[in-house]
């Protein structure tokens, strides 16, 4: 039985079924102009034709749609989509190591 399918189970681990998973799989989607099928969770930045800047934008986007702060240190090593889901799952789960924030900053008001 998958990880994600046990209760108590940690989900650390991207899976094509989840959420969040198909959140970031669409935002990718969405921002390279793709179809959202051939994004997938194995496909590397190389083979979707992702630059830097274009892995920057995709950044804002899901910093926008999941209330997170990527570090910058940690946008330079990510390569691929599943670098990614697990990024945003560690932040989202309030797990990023260093100066990684959560929603946890000032509040706005």
């Amino acid at each position: 039985m998958p990880d994600e399918m046990i209760p108590g189970a940690p989900a650390t681990t991207a899976s094509p079924e989840d959420d969040l998973t198909r959140r970031v799989l669409r935002i990718i989607a969405e921002t390279q102009r793709k179809d959202v099928s051939q994004v997938t969770i194995e496909s590397s930045f190389e083979e979707l034709g992702i630059d830097s800047m274009d892995g920057v934008n995709i950044v804002f986007a899901l910093e926008n749609e999941f209330n997170i702060n990527v570090p910058d240190e940690e946008v330079k090593t990510i390569r691929s989509v599943r670098d990614m889901v697990d990024g945003v799952r560690k932040l989202v789960l309030g797990e990023a190591p260093g100066t990684a924030s959560v929603g946890h900053g000032p509040a706005a008001s």
